[in-house]
C-alpha cells in the first residue's frame, strides 16, 4: 500500500469549508479510479490553520496511472471552489511496511 500525505495551510475560518469541498470534489473524482482505498482528514485541535490528508492507494502504479489531465480539472474545479484561500505546505509518497510479529 502506498500513502500519499498532504499538508495544508488554510483561513481558520475556512478550515471545515476546505474539508467539505475536498471530499465532494477530490474525494468523489478519486475514488473513481483502480486503487484508490480511501482518505484520511486530519485536523490538529490547537492549529486551526493545518489540514492534513491521508490518500492510500493499492499500489503505487495505479495511483500514477491517472491522467495527469483529469488531475489538473480536478484542481481546477477546487480552486474555483477555494479561490486560493489555501497552501499546500508538505508533501510526500510512502510505502507502508509491515513486519511479522516475532
Amino acid at each position: 500500500m502506498f500513502i500519499e500525505l498532504l499538508k495544508f495551510k488554510v483561513a481558520p475560518d475556512l478550515r471545515e469549508y476546505f474539508i467539505q469541498k475536498d471530499a465532494q470534489i477530490w474525494t468523489t473524482a478519486l475514488a473513481e479510479y483502480p486503487g484508490f482505498l480511501g482518505k484520511e482528514v486530519w485536523i490538529s485541535p490547537n492549529d486551526y490553520t493545518e489540514v492534513i490528508l491521508i490518500i492510500r492507494w493499492a499500489t503505487l502504479e495505479q495511483w500514477k496511472a491517472i491522467p495527469q489531465a483529469h488531475l489538473q480539472t480536478i484542481e481546477d474545479n477546487f480552486i474555483q471552489a477555494l479561490r486560493e484561500s489555501y497552501l499546500i505546505v508538505d508533501s510526500g509518497e510512502y510505502q507502508v511496511r509491515k513486519f511479522p510479529h516475532s
